[in-house]
């Protein structure tokens, strides 16, 4: 009799996050070469890849459903699914910000934001890559640590940004508007993170 082949997980949660990369390196090319004229058109491309990352996840969630046998817990399998979900969710909801409020130019601190969070996707990913070997997780934990780093300069960007509004930014509701867009530019950061920090948990609690 034939043994079950069972689903690497480890590959399915490295593609969704491929899917994330996409989603933040389109979002780096609107930014920086932002037009009102497209945004309609750009929106949808961002959706597009959204959706995907939807259908992807439903695939995962329903594969695991029926899997008897997990190479890690399906909880954390479920958790770390919904986490880098929330991850393409958050880069386009910056852009639907955008749209919803109207803005006609992009602040230099914006596209220096969505150059960050592209890379803290990126690292994610290395993350993923590396995720199958767990059990001997140098190199994994290396990529956790770097990402962390990422998260910091998100951090520390965010809070620049939003004082230099403050300070220099005259109309009170570009203000409010920009901080409100920066706020979700850095949830997007602290996502990628939140899922390093679970596949950080699944290390400790295998090893």
């Amino acid at each position: 009799m034939a043994k079950k082949k069972y689903n690497n997980y480890f590959s399915m949660l490295e593609d969704l996050t491929e899917t994330s990369c996409r989603a933040a390196r389109e979002l780096e090319r609107i930014l920086s070469d932002f037009r009102v004229e497209r945004l309609d058109e750009d929106m949808k491309k961002l959706h597009a890849i959204e959706h995907e990352a939807d259908e992807q996840k439903h695939h995962l969630v329903g594969e695991l459903v029926r899997e008897f046998i997990t190479p890690i817990e399906r909880e954390d399998i479920m958790a770390i699914t919904d986490q880098i979900d929330d991850v393409t969710d958050a880069i386009e909801d910056v852009l639907l910000k955008i749209y919803m409020f109207n803005i006609q130019h992009i602040q230099d601190d914006a596209i220096l934001f969505a150059g960050i969070i592209k890379k803290c996707c990126d690292k994610l990913l290395h993350v993923f890559k590396e995720f199958e070997n767990f059990k001997k997780p140098k190199s994994l934990l290396e990529a956790v640590i770097e990402l962390n780093r990422l998260e910091e300069q998100g951090d520390a960007l965010y809070i620049k940004a939003v004082r230099k509004l403050y300070l220099s930014q005259k109309d009170a509701r570009a203000t409010t508007v920009w901080t409100e867009i920066y706020n979700v530019m850095e949830t997007a950061c602290d996502t990628c993170e939140h899922v390093a920090d679970l596949v950080e948990h699944v290390i400790m609690k295998n090893s």
